[in-house]
């Protein structure tokens, strides 16, 4: 088997990124809204996706290693995210069951914005949320980016 090249191997980082982030927006579309955590972890995928198109673009094959971090920053959310809808760590107050920042007269509101929370499940697939394939995803694409991040051609 042929070893990928460092351009190849970018390519491939930057397509996972736009995929996941695609598809998180494609979930939204059809109804699953994110919570506040699931927001934070689609940020490093659009700096992996500038990071990419620059890396890609400029032929700077040590821009990788950002896109390496970037990868496994939402992986490590993703992770994070996992923990607290499984019930391992408290999450934050804003987005939890424990409700310590919501507002009442936005809960209350049939017209106004609805609280999504972090603690809950939205959707999942063999037993993993949403949260739990984007860490899994996103650590496979930050390998991707080292291996790119290593190669010498």
């Amino acid at each position: 088997m042929a070893k990928l090249d460092r351009k190849t191997l970018i390519f491939l980082a930057t397509l996972g990124s736009c995929a996941l982030l695609g598809g998180a927006f494609l979930f939204q579309f059809f109804g699953f809204a994110p919570c506040e955590i699931c927001l934070w972890q689609r940020w490093p995928h659009a700096a992996a996706i500038v990071i990419g198109a620059a890396a890609l673009s400029l032929n700077a094959g040590a821009l990788a290693w950002l896109g390496g971090l970037a990868a496994a920053t939402t992986g490590g959310i993703g992770v994070y995210h996992t923990g607290i809808e499984r019930g391992w760590w408290p999450g934050p107050d804003s987005c939890t069951g424990s409700g310590g920042g919501l507002d009442l007269n936005n809960l209350l509101s049939t017209d106004g914005p609805s609280v999504v929370m972090c603690d809950q499940v939205a959707w999942e697939m063999f037993g993993l949320s949403m949260a739990s394939w984007n860490a899994i995803a996103s650590f496979v694409l930050a390998a991707l980016w080292i291996m790119a991040a290593l190669r010498r051609d």
